[in-house]
């Protein structure tokens, strides 16, 4: 699917200017989500939604405004009654919707970052634009903004060390996410992270019973899902519905495909041999994430098979193997959770612990 990033670099291509719009700040209940963008052209052509109705209709004026004069604008939006009754919005919470050209939304110092945001929307390494914006009560105004790649370097400054150092910071520690996201630093400032990044990336290596309820929970999760298997009654994309399905010999195709920065695998085929195979393929290549289903004895074997191939010792570590977490299920959608519940974990880099805690006994 094409991206608005990619969308903008193709109207930058063209020679057309164009203003973007994003809802910087929410607060209660509101049709679209911190993150949400539209993109408007100088030939008036709008892509992308910030909720529909009059609100976006003033969005667009707004945009089309800074596109005409420049500047920039940032008008909080209050979905009331008679507004939700009149343009079928939600009622009952408020929009900031920041306006402003795309030369100015995309660059800081004149440092364009535009190409390297449509190569982190598209698989490549993540990116985070970072919003510094000033708070007086129900007033907000942009303060400045940096851009931050995966390892923490940023491009531009918000005028303080320490300042750029906790955006720095708070943008790497959510760009797994790969959403938008408000920190807030004290009463009059807060941060809008907005981590750009691919949909996560799953290929599962087996097409049984297990790949199949793997697939339908990453579905939920909103991964991009291949399923790898070499008989045609598996190999079926009718089982599996909204995944690609690549028929044919399950190690080559698993060594021939692109892995990006959010790349995972499972490997879950119905052999000892075959299960070995796909983890030559696999090992050598970069996703973040292997992990193989089976026993720990076969873990065993395998990774002895790998180190007397020549394999890094520190690329067998990061096998998962046996994969999952352990919840206690057997069947394969139980199997399937606790293997998706992993990638998760791995994904966010969270710890796995419960979130419950014990509450006090009483006095």
């Amino acid at each position: 699917m094409t991206t608005l990033f990619a969308h903008m670099a193709e109207l930058a291509a063209q020679g057309r200017r164009f203003a973007l719009a994003t809802v910087v700040r929410t607060l209660g209940s509101t049709p679209q989500v911190v993150g949400a963008k539209l993109v408007l052209d100088d030939l008036g052509r709008a892509v992308g939604t910030l909720g529909g109705g009059c609100v976006e209709a003033d969005a667009i004026d707004a945009a089309r405004d800074v596109l005409a004069h420049g500047g920039r604008s940032l008008r909080a939006y209050e979905l009331t009654e008679d507004l939700a009754w009149n343009t079928g919005l939600v009622c009952g919470g408020t929009m900031w919707i920041l306006a402003e050209r795309g030369e100015d939304a995309l660059s800081v110092d004149r440092r364009e970052v535009l190409e390297s945001l449509v190569l982190a929307a598209s698989g490549g390494p993540p990116m985070a634009l970072v919003t510094l914006l000033g708070r007086d009560g129900g007033h907000m105004a942009f303060a400045g903004r940096v851009f931050v790649d995966a390892d923490g370097k940023l491009v531009g400054s918000l005028g303080d060390a320490a300042l750029d150092a906790r955006a720095a910071v708070a943008a790497v520690a959510h760009l797994p996410h790969g959403t938008a996201h408000v920190v807030g630093l004290d009463e009059t400032r807060e941060l809008l992270i907005d981590a750009i990044a691919s949909k996560p990336k799953l290929i599962v290596a087996g097409g049984g019973h297990v790949a199949l309820a793997i697939a339908r929970q990453a579905l939920l999760l909103d991964f991009d899902v291949t399923i790898l298997e070499d008989r045609p009654e598996f190999a079926d994309p009718a089982r599996f519905g909204g995944v690609t399905v690549l028929p044919g010999d399950v190690p080559t195709t698993l060594g021939s495909l692109d892995y990006g920065w959010n790349s995972f695998v499972v490997i879950a085929t119905r052999g000892h041999k075959l299960d070995a195979d796909c983890m030559r393929a696999a090992i050598r290549t970069p996703a973040r994430y292997i992990g193989l289903l089976g026993s720990k004895r076969k873990t065993v074997l395998i990774a002895e098979m790998l180190r007397e191939e020549g394999v890094d010792e520190e690329r067998i570590r990061a096998i998962r193997a046996p994969v999952g977490l352990d919840l206690g299920g057997r069947t394969p959608a139980e199997i399937a959770l606790a293997i998706v519940a992993e990638i998760t974990r791995e994904r966010y880099q969270a710890t796995g612990a419960p979130l419950a805690f014990r509450v006090p006994a009483a006095r």
